[in-house]
């Protein structure tokens, strides 16, 4: 996967900057989507720059950019306005249009989930329209500008503190935000609208959710973040974010999925006991089939992979905290012991020596949280048992050996 630096100019003939998450060379390019970051945010913020990738992996091309006066763009920042950022989403618009092919997704952060939506009506290739923590109208922001609106008005501008960093607005920003008080936009907007928010967002407050859901027209959803902070910081977040937008936007976008992935009927059979890997791509991504189940293997971004599922050893650690889990659980409820959950964590790593000429000798740690009112006997019974589940005793006593034979195609 490859983020492809792209400038524009704006209406103003500043240049933007901009950068193009493309699909992996093995990943067919079907849409492409336009990112809108949060009031004073950048493209690089963690939260975007995570849901672009995770896009860009599944065949969405995501071009996210820094708005005039923000980050690597040119400009002034206070000589900007809402209308302003509307007219860089525009112009983002059409030059991924001239270079590559028109945006049918618009995906807006915070301010920018008001910016799509102010700008989608604009764009007749836009298909569908996802905000993320966004307020209904642009005018949410003006609590910002309630300390200082004495200065503006005397002077015309005034310095105001977004985060940890002090930015200059003049009046004209302010001015500019009556055009957008009413949310008539989105009634108008005539596109699928997907609309996710955190019930304890503390920046944007859900009810500017339920105000976007309440003026749009179906097809309209709403998704809650629970425990997700504003700007996505948990990496958790923000995938979950890409995965279920993808979800979602393969309905409308008409995304086409590989034909095991879509249920058609045309997954490889396999013997019950038999398990089956397949390759996905040229690069690490394999299909894992059992008789009744199937998900993916990968490696991650920075070791070639593109990360749409867990590498071979996080499998093999998924086994056995899996089995260990099933174990504890299976004997604890044999002899009645008042056991409320299980959490096993599990790492692998080499250590220091040379067992052999190739690698030095290794360790699995397994880290085990016993939940409930158990008493010193009972955690040590089953911390004895962990060692003993069945995947356990295959991989550390058991005479294992792997027996390789090549069959015809």
């Amino acid at each position: 996967m490859a983020g492809i630096r792209f400038d524009f100019e704006n209406l103003d003939g500043h240049r933007l900057a901009g950068l193009l998450e493309m699909p992996p060379a093995a990943v067919e390019t079907q849409r492409y989507a336009l990112f809108a970051h949060c009031f004073t945010c950048g493209k690089d913020l963690a939260a975007a720059t995570r849901i672009a990738r995770a896009l860009a992996a599944r065949g969405i091309a995501v071009l996210r950019f820094d708005f005039t006066g923000l980050g690597n763009s040119d400009g002034d920042f206070a000589n900007t306005s809402f209308s302003s950022n509307v007219q860089d989403l525009l112009a983002a618009a059409e030059a991924l249009q001239a270079e590559y092919e028109a945006p049918a997704l618009l995906i807006g952060h915070s301010l920018g989930g008001a910016a799509v939506l102010a700008a989608a009506g604009r764009l007749p290739s836009v298909e569908a329209v996802v905000t993320i923590a966004a307020p209904a109208t642009p005018g949410h922001i003006q609590h910002l500008f309630s300390g200082v609106r004495g200065e503006m008005e005397a002077t015309g501008e005034a310095e105001v503190k977004v985060g940890r960093r002090r930015f200059r607005i003049r009046r004209q920003f302010l001015d500019d935000l009556e055009q957008y008080a009413d949310a008539d936009h989105i009634r108008r907007l005539k596109r699928p609208l997907l609309v996710f928010h955190s019930p304890v967002d503390e920046i944007v407050e859900v009810e500017e959710a339920a105000k976007i859901y309440r003026a749009a027209l179906h097809p309209k959803s709403f998704i809650s973040l629970d425990r997700a902070d504003h700007l996505l910081t948990n990496r958790e977040d923000s995938e979950y974010v890409a995965e279920t937008l993808v979800a979602w936007a393969s309905r409308y976008l008409g995304l086409r999925r590989h034909p095991e992935e879509a249920g058609t009927g045309t997954a490889p059979t396999v013997e019950p006991g038999e398990v089956l890997v397949t390759e996905r791509d040229q690069a690490f991504l394999r299909g894992l089939y059992a008789a009744r189940h199937q998900l993916l293997a990968d490696e991650p971004v920075a070791a070639g992979g593109t990360d749409l599922g867990p590498s071979p050893y996080e499998l093999l650690l998924m086994a056995l905290g899996a089995c260990t889990s099933m174990t504890l659980r299976m004997v604890a409820e044999r002899k009645h012991i008042a056991l409320d959950d299980i959490e096993v964590r599990l790492r692998h790593r080499e250590l220091p020596g040379e067992a052999d000429a190739k690698r030095g000798p290794q360790q699995i740690v397994q880290r085990i949280t016993l939940v409930g009112a158990l008493s010193e006997q009972e955690r040590a019974l089953l911390l004895g048992i962990a060692e003993r589940c069945p995947v356990h005793r295959t991989l550390v006593h058991a005479d294992l050996r792997v027996i390789t034979e090549a069959v015809e195609p």
